[in-house]
C-alpha cells in the first residue's frame, strides 16, 4: 500500500473571487485564473493553450470557458477543449478551507504521451500549429528523432489512398537533413515534414491494405517478375499484392529494393523521375527506423500506385522526335550486359572522368550513350558512372542562366534528383536493370542542355587564398535571401566561402536553416537534401564546390516566400518557451515566491 501526499498551495481568499467573476494569481512560477461560477471555484492556467491569450479575459457560460481571441472553448472543470485545433487547458484541483482557496499544483500525466496523441490529431485535421507544438515537446531534451518520423510514416501510408507522394518525401528529406542542421533548426525541419504529410493526406481516401497471397512460399524471382508485369499493364492492386507478399515472405531489404528499382526503371524516366526519388526516400526512411516490420509493409506497398500510374517517356514527343531517344536507349540496353561483363575483367582502374563529363554535357546523345558504354567496358564501376551523371546534372543548375523561364529551374532539378536517386539505389543494390536509370538521366541531361545556353559563369578560386575570417562571409547570407533574384550572388558567396577555407558543414547547416525558414517547397527541399548527399559522396574537390553552388543558387531562386509556415512555428516555439505573446499578459515574477497570500499545507 502506498500513501500519496498532495501539496496544496493557498491561492487567495474566497472573497477575492466574487460570484461570476475571474481573478488572477501568481503561484510557483505559474499564472493561474480563478473563476467563481455557479458558486464553485475553478482554477486553470491563465494562458490559452492555443496561442497564449489570457483566459481571465474570456467568458464563462454554463460551465464552458471561451477564449475571446479565437473562441476556443474549454470545460471549466477539467480544462478539456471542445475545439481540436486548441490544446486542453491545464486545470488545477481546488480545495476550500477556512474561507481560503487552496490549489493542488502537482501536474499529472506525461507531456510526451499527451503530445504524441496531439500529433495524431494535428495530422488527422491538418493543423500545423498543433503539429509544431507536438514536435517541440517530442524532440525536447534529446528526444528520439525517429519518433516523429515513425508517426509520419504510419499516418502518411495509411491515410493516402494514392500512396507515397510529396509529403512523405519531404518528411524523409528532413530526417536526412537533421544531422546537418543546428539543433535549434531540427524541430522546425520535422514540423515542415509532418505538416507536408498532413496536407498531402487532407480530404484523401484512406489506403486499405491488400492482404498477401495465401501461401508465403512464392520465391523472390517470381514475385519480382509478376510485380513488373502488373506495372506494365498499370494494375496497381496486383502489383501491391506482390509487394506485400514479398515483405511477408521475409525477403531481405536488398532483394526488396531490387524488385522496386527494377520496375521503376523498366520504362524511361517515368513521371520526370519522381517515382525513383520516392523509392529512394522510402528506403532511406526504412533504414532510419531499422526496417521494423509494420513500417516496411506500409512503406513498400505505398509505392505501387506511383509506378502504375506514371507517365512514361516512351509516350512523350520530346523523347521520340526529332531524335528517337527511346530507340537509342533500347539499343544501348541490349549492349549493356556485355559491356558490364567486359568491364569486370579489366585490371586497371578506370580514370577518364573529364572526357566522359564533356560527353555528358555535349549536344550529341548518340555519342554520349556510346561514351558511357565505352566507359563501362573500360571498367568504370556503375556507381562511379552514376556519380558522374549526378555531378553533370548539378552543373546544369550551377550554370543555369536567369534568362530562362522560372519554371525551368524545376526541369533541371528533376534530372538532378532523379540522377541522385538512381546513384543511391546503385549504392544499395547494384543491378543491370537499375543501371538503365543512369542512361535515362544522361538523356534527360541532354534534353536540358538549352538551360545552359548561355551558361552562367562558374565561380573560380582566386589566384591566392583570401585573407580574413571565412565565417564572416556567411553572416550576410540570410539578408541576401531576403531579396528576390539573388541567384548569382548566392552562388558566388557560397563558392568564395569554400575557396577561403570555410567549413563546408557550416555552409550546409546554414543552407538548411535558410531552407526551413521559408514556406515549404517540395522541389527546393529535394534540391538541398540531394545536394547534401552528393557533397558527401563526390570525391572531386571542384565537384563538391559546384554542388553547393548549385544548391545555393536554387535556394536563392526560390526565396523569399511569404514564410507563413514559419510564423506558425514561431508561435509554437514561443509558447513552448513560455514567452509572453501579448504585451498586457500578466507575467510571472520573482515576487511570486514572496506573495504574502501564499502558504503550503499537506493533506
Amino acid at each position: 500500500m502506498t500513501t500519496q501526499t498532495t501539496q496544496l498551495v493557498r491561492a487567495a481568499a474566497l472573497h477575492d473571487v466574487p460570484a461570476e467573476s475571474g481573478h488572477v494569481v501568481h503561484l510557483a512560477g505559474r499564472t493561474i485564473a480563478l473563476f467563481n461560477h455557479g458558486g464553485t471555484i475553478y482554477a486553470v492556467e491563465n494562458r490559452c493553450p492555443h496561442m497564449g491569450f489570457p483566459l481571465h479575459r474570456g467568458s464563462v457560460n454554463d460551465g464552458i470557458l471561451t477564449c475571446h481571441w479565437h473562441h476556443a472553448r474549454f470545460d471549466l472543470a477539467s480544462g478539456g477543449t471542445f475545439d481540436q485545433w486548441a490544446d486542453d487547458a491545464l486545470a488545477f484541483p481546488v480545495t476550500i478551507q477556512d474561507d481560503a482557496i487552496w490549489l493542488d499544483l502537482t501536474t499529472a500525466g506525461d507531456p510526451r504521451a499527451y503530445q504524441r496523441e496531439r500529433l495524431h490529431v494535428g495530422l488527422e485535421r491538418n493543423l500545423a500549429l498543433v503539429i509544431a507544438k507536438a514536435v517541440l515537446v517530442l524532440l525536447d531534451r534529446q528526444g528520439d528523432p525517429t519518433e516523429p518520423l515513425r508517426v509520419g510514416l504510419a499516418f502518411g501510408t495509411n491515410y493516402r489512398q494514392a500512396g507515397w507522394s510529396q509529403g512523405l518525401t519531404i518528411l524523409a528529406c528532413m530526417h536526412n537533413l537533421r544531422p546537418h542542421l543546428d539543433q535549434a533548426d531540427q524541430p522546425r525541419a520535422y514540423y515542415h515534414g509532418l505538416a507536408a504529410v498532413a496536407r498531402d493526406c487532407a480530404d484523401m481516401a484512406p489506403h486499405f491494405t491488400i492482404r498477401p497471397l495465401p501461401t508465403a512460399d512464392t520465391d523472390g524471382a517470381t514475385l519480382k517478375r509478376w510485380f513488373r508485369q502488373f506495372i506494365t499493364v498499370r494494375d496497381a492492386e496486383g502489383a501491391e499484392r506482390c509487394l506485400i507478399s514479398a515483405v511477408r515472405a521475409g525477403l531481405d531489404r536488398t532483394t526488396l529494393a531490387d524488385i522496386l528499382f527494377a520496375a521503376v526503371t523498366d520504362y524511361r524516366y517515368i513521371s520526370v523521375g519522381h517515382p525513383a526519388d520516392f523509392t529512394n526516400k522510402a528506403l532511406e526512411a526504412l533504414d532510419a527506423v531499422d526496417w521494423e516490420p509494420a513500417s516496411a509493409e506500409a512503406v513498400i506497398t505505398s509505392l505501387a500506385h506511383s509506378y502504375a500510374t506514371a507517365e512514361r517517356m516512351e509516350e512523350a514527343n520530346s523523347w521520340r522526335h526529332p531524335i528517337d531517344l527511346i530507340a537509342l536507349l533500347e539499343a544501348a540496353f541490349s549492349a549493356l550486359p556485355t559491356a558490364v561483363a567486359t568491364g569486370q575483367t579489366v585490371a586497371n582502374p578506370w580514370d577518364d572522368r573529364p572526357a566522359l563529363l564533356a560527353h555528358l554535357l555535349a549536344d550529341d546523345p548518340a555519342a554520349t550513350v556510346q561514351a558511357m558504354l565505352t566507359a563501362v567496358e573500360g571498367g568504370c564501376p556503375p556507381v562511379t558512372l552514376a556519380s558522374l551523371v549526378s555531378y553533370a546534372a548539378a552543373l546544369r543548375i550551377a550554370r543555369f542562366h536567369t534568362s530562362n523561364e522560372f519554371g525551368d529551374w524545376d526541369t533541371a532539378l528533376h534530372t538532378f534528383t532523379f540522377a541522385n536517386a538512381i546513384e543511391q539505389g546503385l549504392r544499395r543494390t547494384p543491378s543491370p536493370e537499375l543501371l538503365r536509370g543512369v542512361f535515362d538521366a544522361a538523356i534527360s541531361l541532354y534534353l536540358t542542355r538549352f538551360l545552359n545556353i548561355p551558361a552562367a559563369r562558374l565561380p573560380e578560386p582566386p589566384p591566392q587564398p583570401a585573407a580574413g575570417n571565412p565565417a564572416a562571409l556567411l553572416q550576410g547570407f540570410p539578408a541576401l535571401l531576403d531579396r528576390q533574384q539573388q541567384v548569382n550572388e548566392a552562388g558566388e558567396l557560397a563558392a568564395n566561402y569554400l575557396f577561403a577555407g570555410g567549413d563546408p558543414a557550416r555552409l550546409i547547416a546554414l543552407l538548411g536553416q535558410l531552407l526551413v525558414r521559408e514556406d515549404r517547397d517540395f522541389h527546393t527541399i529535394q534540391m538541398i537534401e540531394a545536394a547534401t548527399r552528393q557533397y558527401a559522396t563526390q570525391t572531386d574537390p571542384a565537384a563538391k564546390v559546384h554542388i553547393l553552388v548549385a544548391a545555393a543558387r536554387y535556394l536563392a531562386a526560390h526565396a523569399p516566400t511569404m514564410r507563413a509556415q514559419g510564423q506558425t512555428y514561431g508561435i509554437a516555439l514561443r509558447l513552448h518557451r513560455g514567452e509572453r505573446l501579448f504585451a498586457d499578459d500578466e507575467a510571472t515574477t520573482e515576487a511570486d515566491a514572496q506573495d504574502s497570500t501564499t502558504g503550503v499545507a499537506a493533506t
